[in-house]
């Protein structure tokens, strides 16, 4: 038992060591390797190239597949070259299979002491980083060591051997088999490297051997459909189209197990480098005789999987959220920022078609407002969940910061879609239904607020984007001004109450109601102007100075503290 332990935790060790290498990579050389790949399309050898090369950097062809599975969601990739790097990251992964299998346990000690070395001070920049992939490396080589070691004494163990005797040499079940254990460690890199040590160990034939190779490549083409689940159509065609390609490639190869086996038998008496040839060779044969191959297999893949038509409710759906680069924080939090955008691009329609609900009574865009307002819980839930998988840990303290605005903004911008969405039902039972109206003067109001309520959403938009100084400062003035606007009104309307105006009596709790609710969301679109002025060091000078934008003397006395401003409207 304490050997099975000590296998079982050192294959532990070399899928860590490997997502520790892949993570790290990515964090720190993903945008360019994204590049290379959403770049390296226009020729085929081009994209083939690019395919293997990321991949053998990265040692994961799974999340090669994430993140070309990403671009053809988004439009940036077709199908086509997708696929082609899809071959290109089979050949790189089997050929960084074959450089780990060479004895470089002289080699772990030193990536693991000097990685070590340079991480613990510098953890969070980026030789900090690079020294923490490298430590990865280490751990590989050295959980490659271990593996070694743990299956000596096997040989000795009567259990193990029974244990292993039930792989018998049925080419289906033991294909099976290294599929499932190429799912279960997320690495198709250690189940070649477990089937080569046992085929050399003597526990295992090598034609059991062999088949568990060609089964961790179908286990590692299932994990990448299972990953591309969530993605669109046409994301899912490629992993669709790479599982397609290994399931040939196996068809192909295991009714000639046998042969194999003899002549790799007549070849080398090394099983372990037998089978880590094999699947060198079989990956690189199969990538390279299916190349021709894409374009049919893109065509059979999008009749497999066809665009539906959906209505409107069903395809809104986040466009940035790129899963993919989830590694890479920098790039993560972009895309974050702009579904953000997208989310205050909504908010704009809400507010346009609002006031013809307040003005004209039109239900149809009170109708519409609420489906904006569902649309808005939707990618604001998908921004939200999206952010909780990026890593903080791995944040320095600029993205951190932009993580916790973009945070704040969705947030913001949600609880102005609720207030918009609770206007509307205002609207309908207290003005529609009865069938009153607000005053001219009321309506010319409402009017105002609403014209500066867009604007300050349209330049709060723009500062969260562009993080702009002066345009901050200017829309923090602008909420001060507001507020006192919204004094006003509620002055000249209790002015018209005492003049006995009917309409304005009829309506006085829902016009009261409209503009505290206006003042709300003013205050959640200028909430963006405050990191940007924090970080300037300028909160305080800016409020000071709020006469600078042309604003008028405000009718009541300046707040004291900042306080206010950061607690809910």
């Amino acid at each position: 038992m304490t050997t099975l332990l000590n296998l079982l935790s050192a294959l532990a060790l070399l899928v860590w060591g490997t997502h520790i290498v892949r993570s790290d990579i990515l964090r720190v050389y993903g945008a360019q390797l994204r590049r290379i790949l959403s770049t390296s399309i226009k020729r085929r050898s081009l994209a083939f190239l690019a395919g293997l090369g990321v991949t053998s950097l990265v040692q994961s062809s799974n999340a090669t597949a994430v993140i070309v599975c990403s671009f053809v969601a988004q439009g940036l990739v077709g199908l086509t070259p997708a696929l082609t790097i899809m071959l290109g990251a089979d050949v790189g992964t089997a050929l960084m299979t074959g450089v780990l299998s060479f004895d470089l346990s002289w080699l772990s000690p030193l990536l693991i002491f000097g990685g070590v070395v340079v991480y613990l001070p510098r953890r969070h920049n980026l030789s900090g980083r690079l020294a923490r992939a490298v430590i990865g490396l280490g751990l590989i080589l050295l959980a490659l060591q271990m593996i070694g070691n743990a299956t000596q004494p096997i040989m000795q163990g009567p259990g193990i051997k029974v244990l292993f005797s039930t792989l018998t040499g049925d080419v289906t079940l033991d294909a099976l088999i290294g599929a499932v254990f190429a799912m279960m460690t997320y690495s198709s890199l250690a189940a070649v490297l477990l089937a080569a040590t046992l085929a050399s160990s003597g526990i295992i034939s090598l034609k059991v051997a062999l088949c568990l190779t060609i089964g961790a490549n179908l286990g590692s083409g299932i994990l990448a459909l299972l990953t591309a689940a969530s993605q669109n159509v046409a994301g899912r065609r490629v992993a669709l189209g790479s599982m397609l390609f290994r399931l040939s490639g196996a068809v192909i190869a295991l009714p000639f197990i046998n042969p194999l086996e003899l002549w790799i038998t007549l070849l080398t008496h090394d099983l372990h480098l037998g089978v880590v040839a094999f699947h060198v060779l079989y990956n690189s044969a199969r990538c390279l005789l299916l190349l021709p191959l894409v374009e049919p297999m893109s065509r059979l893949c999008t009749r497999l999987l066809p665009e539906t038509q959906k209505d409107d409710e069903d395809t809104i759906s986040a466009r940035h959220l790129d899963p993919g680069a989830i590694e890479t924080p920098s790039l993560a939090l972009a895309n974050a920022s702009r579904e953000a955008l997208r989310i205050g691009d909504l908010i704009e329609k809400m507010l346009l078609n609002l006031l013809p609900v307040i003005r004209d009574n039109d239900l149809l865009r009170a109708q519409q407002i609420r489906q904006l307002d569902h649309h808005v819980d939707k990618l604001y839930t998908a921004v939200k969940m999206y952010l909780a998988r990026v890593s903080r840990e791995e944040l320095n303290e600029k993205e951190v910061r932009r993580w916790t605005s973009i945070v704040t903004m969705t947030i913001n911008l949600e609880q102005a879609g609720d207030i918009i969405e609770r206007i509307v039902k205002g609207i309908e039972s207290k003005k529609i239904a009865p069938q009153r109206s607000f005053s001219d003067a009321g309506m010319r109001e409402v009017s105002d607020m609403h014209a500066r309520l867009v604007a300050s959403l349209q330049l709060g938009l723009s500062v969260f984007l562009n993080g702009d100084i002066k345009s901050a400062q200017k829309l923090l003035a602008e909420k001060e001004a507001f507020r006192d606007l919204e004094r006003a009104y509620a002055q000249t309307h209790l002015i018209r109450l005492a003049g006995e105006t009917q309409q304005s009596i009829e309506t006085s709790s829902l016009h009261l109601d409209l503009i505290s609710d206006m003042r709300r969301m003013h205050s959640l679109f200028c909430a963006s102007a405050y990191p940007v002025l924090d970080d300037a060091g300028l909160l305080r000078k800016s409020r000071m100075k709020k006469h600078e934008f042309g604003r008028t003397k405000p009718t009541q006395p300046p707040e004291s503290s900042l306080s206010d401003s950061f607690n809910p409207p």
